[in-house]
């Protein structure tokens, strides 16, 4: 009993320590230091990596991408310091999903920065790499394909957070219920995160990256 209990302790330390990890915002604390301005009061006002590319350049967000995929990976290899829990059991697959979706909602209301962060893809992204890499990186190919033939980030991003559970429902052997639930609630918030870029999507005003534009 003492052990059961000494586990919920450790759990919840870890799970707000998840938390607080995923309020590293990177973009508001990187933006500042580097450039001495709050990218929340440039462009869409999201703190946010696609936000930090399009205002504040690849100086600034390149290392705002590594570090929010990263918050969401470490965050989930918490789930390995809880005691007793086997390797690919269900239990740590559940453990992994509670930490990464701390982390998750530590970056879109991080506390560090008044509850104003981003939309989570990077973060979501470094949780599903960790969970499951194969469709993490299936998901990656289909944002580079809608990015490449649209220029929309907000397009990839969409596209790719829906395709994961399919990845998820066809490719992982097995019936792992909790990480199914986690990809369709990985794809649901970005639908809900993404309505203005899909409203802007619709009416043909969303930007467009412009990569192959002629100079």
């Amino acid at each position: 009993m003492i052990y059961s209990y000494m586990n919920i302790w450790i759990s919840i330390v870890l799970l707000i320590l998840a938390y607080l990890m995923g309020s590293v915002s990177s973009a508001v604390w990187l933006g500042r230091l580097m450039k001495g301005v709050d990218v929340r009061d440039l462009g869409s006002g999201n703190a946010g990596f696609a936000n930090v590319m399009r205002n504040l350049g690849p100086l600034v967000g390149v290392p705002v991408l590594i570090i929010d995929t990263l918050k969401g990976y470490l965050a989930v290899q918490l789930a390995y310091l809880i005691p007793g829990i086997a390797s690919n059991s269900e239990a740590l697959y559940f453990w992994q999903i509670i930490f990464g979706m701390a982390a998750l909602v530590g970056h879109l209301f991080p506390i560090f920065t008044g509850f104003r962060g981003g939309k989570g893809v990077a973060t979501g992204f470094g949780i599903v790499l960790a969970i499951y890499p194969l469709g993490a990186l299936l998901s990656f190919v289909v944002f580079l394909i809608a990015f490449l033939v649209s220029q929309y980030v907000s397009l990839g991003s969409l596209l790719a957070g829906i395709s994961f559970p399919l990845f998820v429902l066809f490719l992982l052997p097995g019936n792992n219920v909790p990480l199914m639930v986690f990809s369709w609630v990985v794809a649901a918030l970005l639908v809900l995160t993404h309505q203005k870029n899909i409203d802007r999507i619709l009416k043909g005003q969303e930007h467009r990256a412009g990569i192959f534009k002629k100079k």
